[in-house]
C-alpha cells in the first residue's frame, strides 16, 4: 500500500462526501448546463484513480480491483441516498450515479492501460 496515495484517496473520498452533503445556499455556484454530471464524473474518476494507486501492487488481483470498483460505486449510491434522506436541499438522482460510474470506468481503463505499459511503479 502506498501511503502518499492513501492520504490523497482519503481526502478526496471525505471531500466528496462533505461537498455532496453540505448546503450550498450561500455559495455562488456557476450555472453551466450539465456541469453537475461533469463534476460527478471527474470526482469519481479522481477517487477511483487514487484508490487504485493506493493498492497498485495488488491491482492485478481481480478481487482487489473488483472490491475497489464496487465499494466506490456503492459509496456513490450511499451519498445519493443520504442526499435524499438527510438533506432538504439535495435530491437522489439516478443520472448522478451513472456519471459516477462513468468516472469509475474511465479511471479503471486508464489505470490498466498505463499499468500494462509499466508506467506505474
Amino acid at each position: 500500500m502506498d501511503s502518499k496515495y492513501l492520504y490523497i484517496a482519503i481526502i478526496l473520498t471525505v471531500g466528496v462526501a462533505i461537498g455532496s452533503l453540505i448546503s450550498l445556499n450561500n455559495l455562488v455556484v456557476p450555472t453551466v448546463q450539465n456541469s453537475d454530471k461533469f463534476i460527478h464524473t471527474t470526482a469519481y474518476f479522481l477517487i477511483s484513480l487514487s484508490w487504485l494507486l493506493t493498492f497498485k501492487q495488488k491491482y492485478k488481483v481481480l478481487k482487489t480491483s473488483s472490491l475497489i470498483f464496487f465499494l466506490i460505486l456503492l459509496y456513490g449510491i450511499i451519498i445519493e441516498v443520504l442526499q435524499k434522506v438527510i438533506t432538504n436541499y439535495r435530491q437522489f438522482d439516478f443520472f448522478d450515479i451513472l456519471a459516477n460510474l462513468v468516472g469509475i470506468i474511465i479511471a479503471f481503463i486508464l489505470f490498466f492501460i498505463v499499468s500494462k505499459k509499466k508506467c506505474i511503479k
